[in-house]
């Protein structure tokens, strides 16, 4: 029996600075609606998709900072998305900046949260590979202040099982690094969800720009097929405050081949029907980890003439 997941690529078009939470949220709720009609079993937010993507700023008041980020979840803004989600039996992901209390001090997180068909979080992941930087580079066209307003996600990359499979969480830069599906594939991962915010200029290196789609689909479709796992990657896209967002949300399969893809820079669902079995294809065969994985020899240097010696630790 074949174990069949549909999922939404819920992505966004903009949203302006101005934006209020629920003028957000009935955005979501309709794109929720159309997953649902379209016979999804889960819909997939971008990242930071209640807000602007406000680490374009350089805020120095921590009042200004805390307006964009959630301090429960559900809140009184999100809570209809929740209550949609569970009237329609449909889940969903969701991206967000997490201002809570922990170990006697507040903190601040890039999140994302995993909410299964009854409404109920199944899931939640931190940010680990923050990109940008921390200190005021006013030389930047825009900013990338994501190390100075979140921190590094002190979760791990957990893996959760949901929908009738497992299922695990990652966010934007997350998705160019091979240990963020490894660590997951590791643990049997057969679906990563990620939501993304990414610019097409990237002011540190413009020779990427015309790179930017390229990047963003090779390094999902090869996290998908040497983990042998679905990956959903949406994007936040568009012209927003002046900034060009790259679109290009796709679903990725086991195979690394793309099944579905959104063509537009606006509010937009892309459909897979996605057999989680198909995972197994890849899992036990040439990706098989137990079999053919050897780490115990990843550090282990072989001397021959002319080598390379090993750099100096």
């Amino acid at each position: 029996m074949t174990r069949i997941v549909t999922v939404g690529a819920a992505q966004l078009g903009p949203i302006a600075r101005a934006e209020t939470r629920p003028q957000v949220v009935k955005r979501l709720l309709e794109l929720l609606r159309a997953a649902k009609s379209h016979g999804c079993d889960l819909a997939v937010f971008p990242e930071l998709a209640l807000t602007t993507f406000f680490p374009r700023w350089y805020f120095e008041r921590q009042d200004e900072i805390d307006a964009f980020f959630e301090r429960a979840m559900p809140s009184a803004a999100t809570q209809p998305l929740f209550d949609e989600a569970k009237r329609l039996g449909i889940g969903f992901c969701l991206g967000y900046a997490e201002l809570c209390e922990e170990d006697g001090r507040t903190r601040r997180f890039n999140s994302a949260i995993l909410v299964d068909q009854a409404g109920r979080i199944a899931g939640k992941y931190r940010k680990v590979h923050l990109p940008g930087h921390a200190g005021h580079e006013p030389w930047r066209r825009f900013q990338h202040l994501e190390k100075r307003y979140f921190e590094t996600g002190n979760l791990g990359f957990p893996v959760f099982r949901a929908f009738g499979g497992i299922f695990g969480l990652c966010i934007c830069n997350d998705r160019r690094w091979p240990e963020t599906y490894r660590v997951m594939g590791l643990q049997g991962v057969e679906m990563v969800l990620l939501g993304y915010n990414t610019p097409v200029h990237n002011p540190p290196a413009p020779e990427h720009d015309n790179l930017a789609n390229f990047h963003n689909a090779l390094v999902m479709q090869s996290g998908a097929y040497q983990n042998g796992t679905w990956v959903v990657g949406v994007a936040k896209a568009g012209c927003e405050e002046g900034v060009e967002q790259i679109g290009n949300s796709i679903v990725v399969a086991p195979s690394g081949e793309l099944v579905a893809a959104c063509s537009t820079l606006g509010d937009e669902l892309a459909v897979a029907r996605c057999d989680l079995d198909l995972c197994n294809s890849y899992k036990n065969t040439v990706f098989n980890f137990a079999r053919h994985r050897e780490p115990q020899h990843y550090g282990l240097i072989v001397e021959r003439k002319g080598a390379v010696p090993p750099p100096e630790v």
